[in-house]
């Protein structure tokens, strides 16, 4: 994602806090929806990330920039996830808007890295670019199992025990 060259790079941590603070709460609402032990660990886990993201970034705004304020933007540059989504989407589209979300946000931090003045910011946003990318592989990974196996995220423990087959003696 491209970043406006007219926002001023408070403005940009601001971008990136409400990016963190929209993701967190898309993935503590996912939560709602789905029984599966293993995959609500997985959300939380994805929410608590997020959640500890807009953390850093407000910690580096307050140290970068204290004279300006803590006022996050609205979501105007970077919609939440659930701005892509028809009404009542399907798990499996939630987490294809979750996946879209994470690739942006990882170009946001790239390309936020590329402008920054300093090493410790580009340091930091090339971690944050890097998480974000692992948040991707996570959510493919559950993206396939939903595709292959609809119901996966709708029982508490998932069992194939028809596909198991008896190999020893």
């Amino acid at each position: 994602m491209a970043i406006d060259l007219k926002l001023k790079p408070w403005e940009v941590i601001g971008v990136a806090i409400r990016s963190e603070i929209d993701a967190a709460s898309f993935y503590t609402r996912l939560q709602e929806r789905v029984k599966n032990a293993v995959l609500l660990q997985k959300l939380k886990f994805l929410a608590m990330e997020e959640e500890h993201h807009r953390k850093i970034l407000d910690r580096l705004l307050g140290q970068r920039f204290p004279d300006k304020g803590r006022e996050v933007p609205e979501s105007f540059l970077m919609p939440p996830i659930s701005a892509s989504l028809k009404a009542d989407p399907s798990v499996l589209e939630l987490f294809q808007a979750a996946l879209q979300a994470e690739e942006a946000a990882e170009s946001f931090y790239m390309a936020a890295g590329d402008r920054a003045a300093d090493d410790g910011s580009r340091s930091l946003l090339a971690y944050l670019g890097r998480v974000e990318r692992s948040h991707q592989a996570m959510i493919k990974s559950e993206i396939e199992l939903l595709a292959k196996f609809p119901d996966y995220y709708s029982v508490e423990d998932f069992h194939l025990g028809q596909d198991l087959f008896h190999v020893g003696p």
